[in-house]
């Protein structure tokens, strides 16, 4: 490899929309120009990849938790991966719940000197939840717009002109002073701020010399679902939430209409799913207790659900409803 690739990291806490927001990227990119997206998720069962598999990326998922545990492996054989098909951008989204510390530190590492130009790490914030103590006291919550360059407000066309003020006073306080931030809805990125150049270099972890890129392959694979198996479910847990997800064979199909009244009404801190309905294809996106859908190309692809929330949910409930919309049980 003779250049490095340009590199932005995309974090935000759990439903600030940073799929939307790379979605729109994808959109906006020169035809000509082969991007790469490097997705980790708390849950299991992999949903932002189903959703950017349209945008014409190529796609690497690390489900499961934070990708920077365990001594940084699975971040390492997804970054690998994706490099090895020398994309002209790499953009990484962490979980909502993950360490952007840490990823810093493994692209600034020796061992990604010689194939990652690392420019500024772009963080998305609901100016809303500058007011609320639930997020900021949440350490990931401070961290990720701590270490950020550039700040995006998403959201704006929900908050009122209350938080629109609250998360002016936040940037202008913030010492250092961030590069750029800009007040956007519906996760819309201006272009040119990912060669925005990152304000401090990262300290090297020191931990890790490797100067080719390995496999690793012997590692577990992503969670599947077996061809035997009509349906699987997968459950994780950590730093104070719970997640749950479901993946479903392409030939059940939900009814769309039932589905979307029980996502409006689950109690939950954040539901994503791509499912097969009788209407079609859909991406559905909850937060807030708001829900929204967007029609997908994918029909054939396995129906995925992930719910996640501070609270253990009775699972084994909401599968049954679950397998009842989709005509399993």
């Amino acid at each position: 490899m003779q250049n490095q690739v340009p590199t932005n990291i995309i974090t935000g806490f759990l439903g600030v929309g940073k799929t939307t927001a790379i979605l729109n990227l994808l959109k906006a990119k020169s035809d000509d120009e082969n991007w790469a997206v490097l997705v980790n998720e708390f849950g299991e069962v992999g949903i932002d990849g189903a959703m950017m598999a349209e945008g014409g990326a190529l796609i690497k998922e690390v489900p499961g938790g934070c990708m920077c545990c365990t001594a940084g492996v699975p971040m390492s054989v997804g970054i690998n991966a994706l490099l090895r098909q020398k994309p002209d951008r790499l953009i990484i989204e962490p979980t909502g719940l993950g360490h952007p510390k840490q990823v810093m530190k493994t692209l600034t590492s020796e061992q990604y000197e010689n194939y990652i130009d690392l420019k500024a790490t772009i963080a998305l914030v609901d100016p809303r939840n500058l007011s609320d103590d639930r997020y900021l006291s949440n350490a990931n919550f401070n961290d990720q717009l701590g270490v950020a360059d550039v700040i995006i407000g998403n959201k704006i066309d929900q908050c009122s002109a209350e938080d629109i003020d609250v998360f002016n006073d936040w940037v202008t306080d913030q010492e250092p002073a961030k590069i750029f931030h800009k007040l956007v809805k519906n996760g819309a990125l201006p272009l040119e701020i990912l060669d925005i150049e990152r304000r401090l270099a990262t300290e090297r972890s020191g931990t890790n010399h490797q100067q080719e890129l390995h496999d690793h392959s012997d590692l577990e694979p992503v969670f599947e679902l077996p061809p035997e198996k009509p349906f699987i479910r997968r459950e994780n847990q950590g730093q104070g939430y719970f997640s749950c997800g479901w993946i479903v064979g392409a030939e059940h199909k939900f009814d769309f209409e039932q589905l979307f009244s029980m996502f409006s009404d689950l109690q939950a801190e954040r539901v994503k799913a791509v499912v097969n309905t009788d209407k079609g294809c859909f991406a559905f996106n909850v937060a807030n207790r708001v829900v929204s859908v967007n029609q997908m190309s994918l029909e054939g692809y396995e129906s995925r659900i992930e719910v996640i929330d501070t609270e253990l949910l009775p699972w084994e409930q909401l599968e049954t409803i679950l397998l009842r919309l989709c005509g399993l049980a």
